[in-house]
Formats: C-alpha cells, structure tokens, sequence
C-alpha cells in the first residue's frame, strides 16, 4: 500500500486557503517528500502526517516556490533529535543550491546525502521502491518522477514440493532472494509465477507537455499533473512561461492511458479551478481538481 497525500496545490506564492504545491508519499516505513516550498512543513503538521520518516526529498527544479521551505524543515527535524541521514535528489546544483539555503539553518544533528540528476532520465532503487527522474520542459532544468513498486508472482506451493525445496527457505524466496546451500542453488522463479501488476505514481510540474510524460506516465494509478490555467485564453501565457493548462494535462492523461489524474500547482489568480472541470472531463473523465490536503491508499490489485 502506498500512502499519497498532495499537501499543496498552489504555484508561485501561498494563499491563506492553499498552500505551495509538495506531495508526500508513505510506503513501507519510510516517506518521501516531492519538493518543498513555503509552509510545507506547516502542511504537514495540518494533514497530521510526521516529517519524522522522510527518508528521501525530491525537487523537481530550484524556483522558490518548490524549495524555499526547506530551511525551516530541517531544523524542524534537527530540533526533533534526528540523527539518521536524509537523502536529497534534485538536477545539477543541488548542493550548492541547498548549501545556500542553509546559511541559515548551518548546524544540523544529521547527515545530508546529496544525489544529483545527470541525465535525461535517472533511475534510483530505495526503500522498496523505484524512482525514476525525466526531464521536463520549463524555463530551468526540471524533472518530473515516476515511483514504482513491484510485485512478484504469486507463490506455487506444488512447483516449491515438486522441485524438493524446504520448506524453510520458501519465504526466503517469496522475497524474491536466492537460497544457496552446499548442494543446492534454489532461485524464486522455480517457486513464483509470473510478477504481477504493481503500483505506479507519476508527478510533474512546471512544464510544457512532452513525450517524455507521457511515455513515463504510461498506465501509472494515479498521475499528478500541473494545471496553471484553467482560463481557455492563458494558452498564450502557458506557452510564453513554459507552465501547462488544464486541457493540455487531461490529453496527456488521456494519451499516457493513466487510471485517475489530479490537477496540482494554480495560478493565484485562478480561485475556483472546479468550474472549468466540465470541458476537462470532456477530454479525461477520471480527472479532479485537486484541493490541499487530498490523499489517496494505493493498494495493489488482487
């Protein structure tokens, strides 16, 4: 199961009823935040989630809007007495851009692992899951990403008999680990059938539409997409800024064949995004204007 929680919905500056846009996501123990701007961590508190388990905090580019809260955040968590490291993911500067924001917050109880994003595309494997990093197309070096968690085959009781496996080594190989012993080597695909349909979350922001969202998004559970304009006459002003309308993501979700998208990251100005739902619908029915604070349970199909 795969918590989601998308803690803020706002682009460019906070609203007293929306936050910047941050997704965090709970699986397995740990927690992985999707950038961090003004007042997330305040988010948090609101959802009633703890910032205690991020392992992990991705930015998807360096505009304030997604990374200026993070000074406050950790020494929210240095002042918690944490001492296990955090892992930082971001495009190239990261270091140097994080070293900058923490002149003021310089002394911290735990260490910071940094892991740069070099490619067009960049796969990390941690805490059980996948994570892949695509380039998107906005006015700076931006990402998108893409969780994955896998699922093996169901396991085969006769075919584990059949092959003389003992019995004490079938939840060894249910995790998909190789047994070996003196005489014999036992591998999970003698015991587990074919893998099984997993979960897929796909976030993106800050972009014009591009192949590479929709190749990465392809047939995800749930695809968070930015939606700046809902206004039909801001396509001009989409293009010019390099941001995304409303329609241009439902075609996107539409195309990637995605199951459910939610809209994220509102222009200020766009106060009521539910109205222009109807015409969205049009192109991508299982869509939503998303809210802050909107959460779902991914749980893998039976």
């Amino acid at each position: 199961m795969l918590d989601v929680c998308l803690l803020g919905t706002g682009g460019m500056m906070p609203l007293p009823y929306r936050w910047l846009t941050s997704l965090m996501v709970r699986y397995n123990g740990s927690s992985l935040l999707v950038d961090c701007g003004e007042g997330t961590q305040i988010a948090i508190k609101e959802k009633g989630w703890s910032f205690k388990p991020i392992d992990v905090i991705c930015f998807t580019h360096y505009h304030g809007d997604h990374i200026s809260g993070l000074p406050g955040l950790l020494l929210t968590m240095g002042n918690a007495d944490r001492t296990k490291p955090l892992t930082l993911i971001g495009p190239k500067g990261l270091e140097r851009v994080v070293n900058a924001l923490r002149v003021i917050a310089p002394e911290l109880p735990f260490q910071i692992k940094y892991m740069e994003i070099t490619e067009a595309e960049q796969t990390f494997e941690m805490n059980g899951y996948r994570l892949r990093a695509f380039r998107v197309n906005h006015n700076v070096t931006c990402y998108g990403y893409t969780m994955e968690i896998d699922r093996a085959g169901k396991f085969d009781v006769e075919r584990a008999k059949a092959s003389n496996i003992p019995q004490e080594y079938w939840g060894i190989l249910q995790k998909g680990e190789t047994v070996e012993t003196k005489r014999h080597v036992y591998t999970p695909d003698m015991v587990l059938g074919p893998a099984r349909k997993g979960i897929k979350l796909t976030y993106t922001t800050d972009t014009r539409p591009t192949e590479s969202i929709k190749q990465n998004a392809k047939h995800s559970d749930l695809f968070i997409c930015e939606g700046m304009y809902g206004e039909k006459d801001k396509q001009k002003k989409a293009k010019e800024y390099k941001h995304m309308t409303f329609y241009e993501a439902a075609q996107l979700a539409k195309e990637a064949e995605v199951k459910e998208m939610w809209l994220t990251h509102y222009s200020p100005s766009l106060t009521k995004p539910e109205e222009y739902m109807d015409d969205v619908k049009a192109i991508f029915p299982n869509s939503i204007a998303a809210k802050d604070k909107r959460s779902v349970e991914l749980v893998f199909e039976d």
